[in-house]
């Protein structure tokens, strides 16, 4: 069984099997036929329906998807996820990150961020060269920068230190 928040708003329970659908404990009939890798035709109650899956997170467990021109928000949660939250384990990992280290050997472009700066999740912090290419490397975690191990010009390698959090 599946937790699904829609739009953060609608909460949905769904189990699906090779033979059925139920959301919310109540069978549910679809007939669906791919177009593309993302988008899919969908007949629902004599209704058509055209969905995109526009952005996938599997770390996160989200997903945004279109439904004929309008974008939904949908967060998943599986009975691992739902388990841990019942345990007060659900937020273990949000804390436990500490440093953000090099994903691979490069040049530092751009330092954005200074020591004692609070970030969120998602703010950019440096821009590293790789192979040709400019990685925005960006926070993991929210936190207060405790210590920028490089600087403009570095050379780094693979794993090596960049950004500890405090």
């Amino acid at each position: 069984m599946y937790q699904v928040k829609v739009n953060n708003k609608y909460d949905f329970e769904i189990e699906a099997t090779n033979q059925s659908l139920k959301i919310n404990h109540e069978v549910v009939t679809l007939d669906s036929f791919p177009l593309n890798g993302n988008t899919a035709h969908v007949l629902y109650q004599n209704k058509s329906y055209t969905t995109e899956l526009v952005e996938l997170n599997k770390e996160e467990k989200t997903a945004t998807v279109k439904v004929n021109g309008n974008l939904y928000t949908v967060s998943i949660k599986d009975q691992f996820d739902q388990l841990l939250k019942q345990l007060g384990m659900d937020n273990l990992a949000a804390h436990k990150i500490q440093q953000v280290k090099a994903p691979m050997p490069g040049l530092v472009l751009n330092v954005l961020a200074s020591e004692g700066d609070e970030v969120k999740k998602g703010d950019s912090l440096l821009v590293l060269e790789a192979m040709k290419m400019e990685n925005m490397i960006k926070s993991p975690t929210d936190g207060v920068i405790k210590k920028i191990a490089v600087k403009q010009g570095d050379k780094v390698e693979k794993n090596e230190l960049l950004v500890s959090f405090s």
